[in-house]
């Protein structure tokens, strides 16, 4: 399938845009090979699809046979996913006093669990009011207690700092998981495992011959 190029103007290099001698093919039901640039463009011919050059750096450059316009719509749900999995990441304040009851203390430390669960930040601080600035290193003990307790799903991103009257804490939560690979990403570690094994192959035949 051919493309209006002056109707379009790819973000990526499609058929006979792609001028190099030979490329690596990819795609769908395909097996990653190596060919000729005309042969690769034939190929998409038949198939009815766009030859897409999806990276250009690799040595040969790595092409992938899709319809160009399912391309582009894949690519855009793929952002549009990722988007929409974005969290907005909201900073929540805990307060402490320098002589803050353990009940106090639990109850406080059980919203940080759920703030944190829920991929916020955590900024707990503790207020000096008057004459209990005196307890200051009382209010930096609490504060790395607390951290000491949510270690298991926050890390400390700032440690306490004393500003004015309030010494506070930041707390992050740690990281869950690993993100999915892209289809093109999937297309192009295809393609490296394929340049890879390439030479063994070869060895292996020379030495069959031998």
């Amino acid at each position: 399938m051919k493309v209006d190029n002056k109707k379009q103007q790819p973000q990526y290099r499609i058929n006979e845009q792609i001028r190099v001698r030979e490329v690596r093919i990819v795609g769908d039901d395909i097996e990653s090979a190596v060919m000729p640039i005309q042969d690769a463009l034939k190929l998409a011919q038949e198939k009815e699809v766009d030859l897409v050059e999806i990276s250009a750096n690799a040595n040969p450059p790595v092409c992938r046979l899709i319809d160009y316009s399912k391309f582009l719509y894949q690519l855009k749900k793929k952002q549009k996913e990722m988007k929409a999995k974005q969290v907005k990441v909201e900073v929540k304040e805990i307060r402490f006093g320098p002589q803050t009851a353990d009940a106090d203390y639990n109850f406080k430390l059980k919203h940080a669990i759920g703030f944190i669960n829920e991929g916020n930040k955590v900024k707990a601080y503790v207020f000096f009011k008057g004459r209990s600035i005196v307890f200051k290193e009382q209010g930096e003990v609490l504060l790395l207690r607390f951290a000491n307790d949510l270690e298991e799903i926050a890390k400390v991103e700032s440690m306490p700092t004393l500003e004015g009257k309030r010494m506070s804490i930041i707390l992050s939560p740690k990281k869950a998981g690993q993100p999915k690979k892209s289809q093109q990403r999937r297309d192009e570690e295809k393609a490296q495992v394929a340049t890879q094994s390439a030479p063994a192959a070869e060895a292996e035949e020379t030495e069959a011959e031998e």
